[in-house]
């Protein structure tokens, strides 16, 4: 059965809506252009993740009162990041102010995905006064052999901890949109706690 066949059986039960997650980018906008419903994106391959981008987008609101102005750091893995791609969008659309982006070399975009981001890998020097981080775990299932060089060395250089943490706002929040991998991009300490 296709892709399309699947959707034609659920769209028998009049829906309107088609809420979805695939493992192709691109799946909604074949799909789009198909089908009589409405298609909402919940993440397609390593392309995008618009709806997580609009949960982090609320979460910022929430804690912080607004996008507009803030200082942002998104830190990981951003290569292989779905989510990374549409926060990135969503941010500069809800105008950020600045934003930063911190990993590895091997694991930042070499295209235009980080046009208009800071960009690093001096974590320490990242997080300094932003008022969020967002903290992506390693994809190793979508990398090849040797882009990090384990998983001890990954969270000493970039693993959020309570005493780094310090080093952002008073009041930063801190986001992850899961799974988390505790003990490598983020400490069980942090991830529990207040912020």
């Amino acid at each position: 059965e296709t892709l399309l066949d699947t959707v034609n059986n659920i769209l028998a039960m009049k829906v309107d809506m088609v809420v979805m997650r695939h493992p192709a980018p691109g799946a909604c906008v074949y799909l789009a252009s198909r089908i009589p419903a409405n298609i909402i994106n919940a993440g397609d391959g390593t392309h995008e993740h618009p709806t997580q981008a609009l949960l982090d987008a609320f979460s910022i609101r929430e804690k912080l009162g607004d996008v507009a102005g803030k200082k942002i750091a998104i830190i990981g893995d951003i290569l292989h990041s779905r989510v990374a791609r549409s926060d990135l969008h969503a941010l500069h659309t809800l105008g950020a102010g600045e934003i930063r982006v911190c990993g590895p070399a091997a694991l930042l975009p070499q295209d235009a995905t980080l046009a208009g981001c800071v960009t690093g890998d001096d974590f320490d020097a990242m997080l300094e006064g932003v008022d969020a981080v967002m903290m992506l775990r390693l994809q190793r299932e979508r990398m090849e052999e040797g882009l990090v060089a384990s998983l001890d060395d990954y969270h000493a250089r970039y693993g959020l901890t309570s005493e780094r943490l310090r080093r952002a706002a008073r009041d930063a929040v801190v986001l992850h949109p899961g799974p988390i991998n505790r003990g490598v991009e983020i400490t069980d300490e942090v991830a529990d706690g207040p912020q």
